[in-house]
């Protein structure tokens, strides 16, 4: 596994497989826009979604009249399925095409947003580096949410191994700079009508 290649991974999967072919699809998104909603995130503000790849939450965005928004993805072929799909509306999304685990951001958001990227890190290092990457580019005000497999939930995606997490866990993980709001569980129904159990927690950052 030293030697597993985890941007050609992932370009694989999404060459090969169409957008509702993919354990993760959500034609609506609640649970993220849930978060938006409960946290009054304002129009105006800045937000990332890592791991978004050809997702439609940044579709719901845009309909909502979200003006700043980023998505990041390993995948280029992802990026690419997904501006393909929004048409002209693609050019008011900024798409990065990096590794979460190494990537540096150049801005400071207000809502960071990260379904189902975080559980891939399954390293020391990668796991301190991106929590370092986030607390370093979350605004003072800003919010985090992360939506992870709980620890009823599947222990591989795609033929790779995640990380569990629990409300515990998570809240563990991210004290050193972020302070929890809230935890839930959700059941999410695969296109294969499989149930997948997730955990998701927001976050305040913590003023030093």
């Amino acid at each position: 596994m030293e030697n597993f290649n985890r941007k050609k991974h992932w370009e694989k999967i999404y060459q090969t497989k169409n957008v509702n072919e993919v354990s993760w699809y959500q034609s609506t998104p609640t649970t993220s826009l849930d978060f938006l909603e409960q946290f009054n995130v304002p129009l105006t503000a800045k937000i990332i979604d890592v791991g978004g790849g050809d997702s439609f939450f940044v579709d719901n965005l845009l309909s909502l009249g979200y003006k700043d928004i980023t998505v990041l993805d390993i995948s280029e072929v992802a990026l690419e399925k997904a501006k393909r799909r929004l048409g002209d509306s693609a050019k008011e999304v900024k798409w990065i095409v990096a590794d979460a685990a190494t990537f540096k951001p150049t801005e400071k958001y207000d809502f960071w947003h990260d379904r189902a990227a975080f559980h891939f890190l399954t390293h020391e290092d990668e796991i301190n580096n991106y929590i370092l990457t986030i607390q370093k580019s979350i605004k003072p005000t800003g919010v985090l949410v992360v939506g992870t497999f709980s620890e009823q939930g599947p222990e591989k995606c795609s033929g790779i191994e995640i990380k569990q997490y629990s409300e515990t866990t998570m809240t563990e993980r991210l004290k050193k700079f972020f302070k929890k709001v809230k935890c839930i569980t959700v059941d999410h129904i695969t296109p294969f009508n499989t149930i997948q159990n997730f955990i998701f927690c927001s976050f305040r950052k913590i003023s030093v």
